[in-house]
């Protein structure tokens, strides 16, 4: 059977952050939701998970309607079994990543980001396979030592904290 490349365009406002990873268990959406609503208090989340196999249907939950449509929206466009997505708003996949990582059915993150995002794909008609993600732009240049500079004060803003070496 052919193989087909394709992609899909994650759709999102440019102020959320997402999560895109793969999966292997229908009891993977209560596990996520309660990972994620465990981490930060009043998290404000929604997230989707495509069934491979049995009724096939697209499993969601979360604390906010509005994002848990957008995120069943995207995975019905993606179409690739046992694929996640989570949306974030007013928070950061770092602050998450380490429970959602401790998800015992939690096979692959593809990509935790704010920017735009494709998802290659190959179909090969009953199925279809993540091959990877586009996660952003092309790179324009170096940092100079003033974007050092800026990169670190935006972290320190942040509350992360940085040696001194400037290779954080």
């Amino acid at each position: 059977m052919p193989i087909e490349l394709t992609s899909y365009k994650i759709d999102k406002p440019d102020d959320l952050n997402l999560i895109f990873g793969q999966s292997h268990f229908i009891k993977t959406v209560e596990d996520l939701y309660e990972a994620l609503a465990g981490s930060v208090p009043g998290l404000k989340f929604g997230l989707a998970f495509s069934e491979a196999s049995g009724d096939r249907l697209v499993r969601r939950a979360g604390t906010d309607d509005e994002l848990v449509e957008l995120a069943t929206r995207n995975v019905l466009g993606i179409a690739a079994g046992h694929c996640f997505l989570i949306f974030l708003r007013d928070a950061f996949p770092i602050n998450v990543l380490p429970a959602v990582h401790s998800v015992a059915e939690v096979c692959t993150i593809f990509c935790a980001t704010a920017n735009p995002v494709e998802v290659i794909l190959a179909d090969v008609g009953d199925g279809r396979a993540v091959l990877g993600v586009v996660d952003g732009y092309k790179p324009l240049g170096v940092e100079s030592d003033e974007d050092v500079q800026a990169r670190q004060a935006l972290l320190r803003r942040f509350g992360y904290k940085l040696g001194s070496s400037g290779a954080e």
